[in-house]
């Protein structure tokens, strides 16, 4: 007996990320039953720029829609709800007429507005009381100011009233909607540095302050709302939720997560701990995690930009595969237990240090593997210092939940919980992003559930935390010298 497709609830989500753009349907039971995968590559133009090409990027959402109905045929009737999670902290600019990108995707690891930071009339502690971040050049708003300063074709733009601008999200919005849809959800907006998250809206003060017209910026719409419809082959799927890729992924393992942390280990790595209001914690950001109507969560958070980032740059550094390096990193992991230490400033030194100009390198001489163990630690320290800052706000974790693919990595797990001496659970499916986004879209569907559990195991967590005191120390001389040299 087959089943009638009008009794199924599948779901489809688009998650775009920092490496490629993925689309995936879950079935009613959790499962996936179809899925595709573009890569949409990244340049690095000069050091501190990182762009993807805005036109592959929108071409490889349509290429995922396409394989997906190739691949579900007749099925495609059995989707009935869809949901993007797209890279929370990137920009685009593009032409309000066609929809073509006038600039590339300015990646969130790209830190080329630095400067325009510096003159900013609102100091930091303004703009982190209206944003709940620091005024990073990781952010949009430095971003688009350097568009409109920097790109010919954003001003011709601007001067024929064709301009538009804002998060990634708004971007492959305007294009999957052809036109009709000029909007972003809070979690998205809440990463140009132009948000009062007070409010929910656009900040006339930052706005101001950038010389940005808001006019050019899409219109905030909560994350659950109509936002267009998709076309899967013959099907037209309602896209209901629009949401940041890591503000998704709490929503994968609960309905309600406050209190409980969760560890995603992507491209970046970020730790949040959901609260029912937004508190402030010296170093995190307060971000947050959804909004639906009148109800809104928040959450604390700790970001760090080289974690997957650091193995491409070691690997490249290398001049090796990622694929081979990542396949080498078990055995190099169990077989290392004195590596060198390494500063991991890739990307920027983010929380809760917060210094974009910080510089990498290796204290200490290692062949390969150790190197590459050297960097893995990095990630495990800049986590540890991470739950240090949460902990001295909000205390008593009991466990984190750890997903991303990086979390693949037995070795790095069991050196987080050893260095914060909290049980590290690994979720039994890595991408919780995606899945968060499903069960924002269709919360008929499970929860994750965890298998592995790395508990602390007293006879390492001597030496690992005698390295991360020395890290700890090799850091905090790099800052102080930075902070040393600056001007004025």
């Amino acid at each position: 007996m087959t089943s009638n497709p009008n009794d199924r609830q599948w779901t489809l989500v688009l998650d775009q990320g920092g490496h490629a753009t993925r689309a995936l349907v879950f079935d009613e039971t959790g499962d996936t039953v179809a899925e595709h995968e573009v890569g949409i590559g990244a340049s690095h133009p000069s050091p501190g720029r990182v762009e993807h090409d805005a036109g592959k990027l929108i071409a490889s959402v349509a290429e995922c829609l396409d394989r997906l109905a190739a691949q579900l045929g007749a099925q495609t009737a059995m989707v009935r709800s869809a949901a993007l999670c797209t890279q929370r902290s990137s920009i685009v600019c593009w032409s309000r007429q066609t929809g073509a990108p006038l600039s590339p995707v300015i990646s969130w690891q790209d830190t080329r507005a630095a400067d325009n930071l510096e003159s900013l009339s609102l100091s930091q502690p303004e703009v982190a009381e209206i944003t709940g971040l620091p005024r990073s050049p990781h952010y949009g708003a430095s971003k688009l100011r350097w568009c409109l300063e920097h790109l010919d074709g954003v001003q011709a733009a601007r001067q024929k009233n064709d301009l538009a601008f804002g998060p990634l999200a708004s971007f492959i919005l305007y294009n999957l909607s052809q036109g009709r849809q000029f909007a972003v959800d809070p979690c998205n907006a809440s990463r140009t540095l132009l948000w009062d998250i007070r409010t929910g809206q656009w900040s006339s003060r930052l706005l101001d302050a950038f010389a940005i017209d808001e006019s050019l910026l899409p219109a905030i719409q909560p994350n659950r709302y109509a936002w267009c419809d998709l076309r899967l082959g013959e099907t037209s799927v309602p896209l209901t939720i629009v949401t940041g890729d890591q503000s998704a992924v709490p929503f994968a393992f609960s309905d309600n997560p406050v209190d409980q942390l969760f560890l995603n280990l992507g491209t970046g790595a970020f730790l949040q701990r959901p609260v029912a209001e937004y508190l402030v914690c010296e170093g995190l950001l307060r971000s947050i995690l959804l909004q639906d109507g009148h109800d809104a969560m928040f959450a604390l958070e700790g970001t760090i930009n080289g974690a997957g980032a650091a193995l491409s740059w070691f690997a490249d550094s290398q001049q090796i595969g990622e694929d081979e390096l990542f396949a080498q990193l078990p055995e190099w992991l169990a077989n290392n237990a004195d590596p060198p230490l390494f500063v991991n400033a890739i990307g920027g030194l983010a929380a809760p240090f917060w210094v974009s100009d910080a510089e990498s390198g290796f204290i200490g001489e290692g062949d390969i593997g150790e190197q590459a163990v050297a960097v893995i630690e990095s990630i495990a320290f800049l986590v540890e210092a991470n739950l240090q800052a949460m902990e001295s706000c909000m205390p008593g974790v009991k466990n984190i939940v750890a997903s991303g693919g990086l979390a693949e990595l037995d070795g790095l797990l069991q050196r987080v919980a050893d260095l914060s001496g909290i049980p590290v659970q690994r979720s039994t499916n890595l991408q919780a992003t995606a899945y968060g986004g499903a069960r924002l879209a269709n919360p008929v569907l499970p929860v994750l559930t965890v298998d592995d559990e790395f508990v602390p195991a007293t006879n390492n967590a001597i030496a690992i935390n005698d390295r991360y005191r020395e890290w700890r120390k090799h850091l905090q001389q790099m800052i102080d010298k930075k902070k040393a040299s600056a001007p004025g």
